[in-house]
């Protein structure tokens, strides 16, 4: 009733996939770097990263959190960002979270950003559909600003300003003389009269 039946050998093929298991549960642990961790270099890893000491180089990771007192001199590169401390350097992930108590100082790469209430920013925001793939470097002038300018792909439509003086109110073609009758016709209320 309760002998014991002989089960055949493991071969290594067999046993891989228990050991793959393993190694899997130890990658979804999160690395810690503890806030009296001081580091100059890069860090890389493909898993995820809670920061809390500060690091003087790139961040590259799978998910980071970089804690409170934590303070990132570099670029951070991730597939999501959390910044709860200071990071001094571009920021490039598909999701980024900006917390109240976070202090970015430079630009920012992203696909959704999320940013709380007391967050402080100083910098060039682009969003992108792949932040990751694109190259990296400074965001230039034509790029998204933290000041409201249109973002790359995006097109917003500009605020009616006044025709130049001189210039006809349709197409903006110039007008010997005619101006102040033309600006009467099209009906502007901002016309310039001459």
């Amino acid at each position: 009733m309760f002998s014991k039946k002989e089960s055949p050998p493991v071969t290594e093929n067999e046993a891989a996939p228990a050991s793959t298991k393993r190694s899997a549960m130890k990658s979804q642990a999160p690395s810690i770097l503890s806030a009296d961790l001081q580091i100059t270099g890069s860090i890389m890893s493909d898993g995820e990263v809670q920061l809390d000491g500060s690091v003087d180089g790139d961040v590259h990771a799978g998910s980071l959190t970089i804690g409170e007192e934590a303070s990132v001199k570099g670029e951070v590169t991730a597939e999501s960002i959390v910044v709860r401390g200071r990071v001094e350097g571009s920021l490039r992930a598909r999701q980024i979270q900006l917390a109240s108590t976070a202090r970015v100082e430079g630009d920012i790469v992203h696909a959704s950003l999320a940013v709380e209430s007391g967050a402080y920013f100083d910098g060039n925001c682009h969003r992108s559909s792949d932040p990751l793939s694109e190259k990296s470097g400074k965001i230039t002038g034509s790029s998204a600003s933290s000041g409201g300018k249109a973002q790359a792909g995006e097109t917003r439509s500009a605020p009616s300003a006044p025709p130049a003086p001189g210039a006809a109110a349709s197409g903006g073609a110039t007008n010997s003389g005619g101006g102040e009758k033309a600006a009467a016709a099209s009906g502007d209320p901002f016309a310039m009269k001459n």
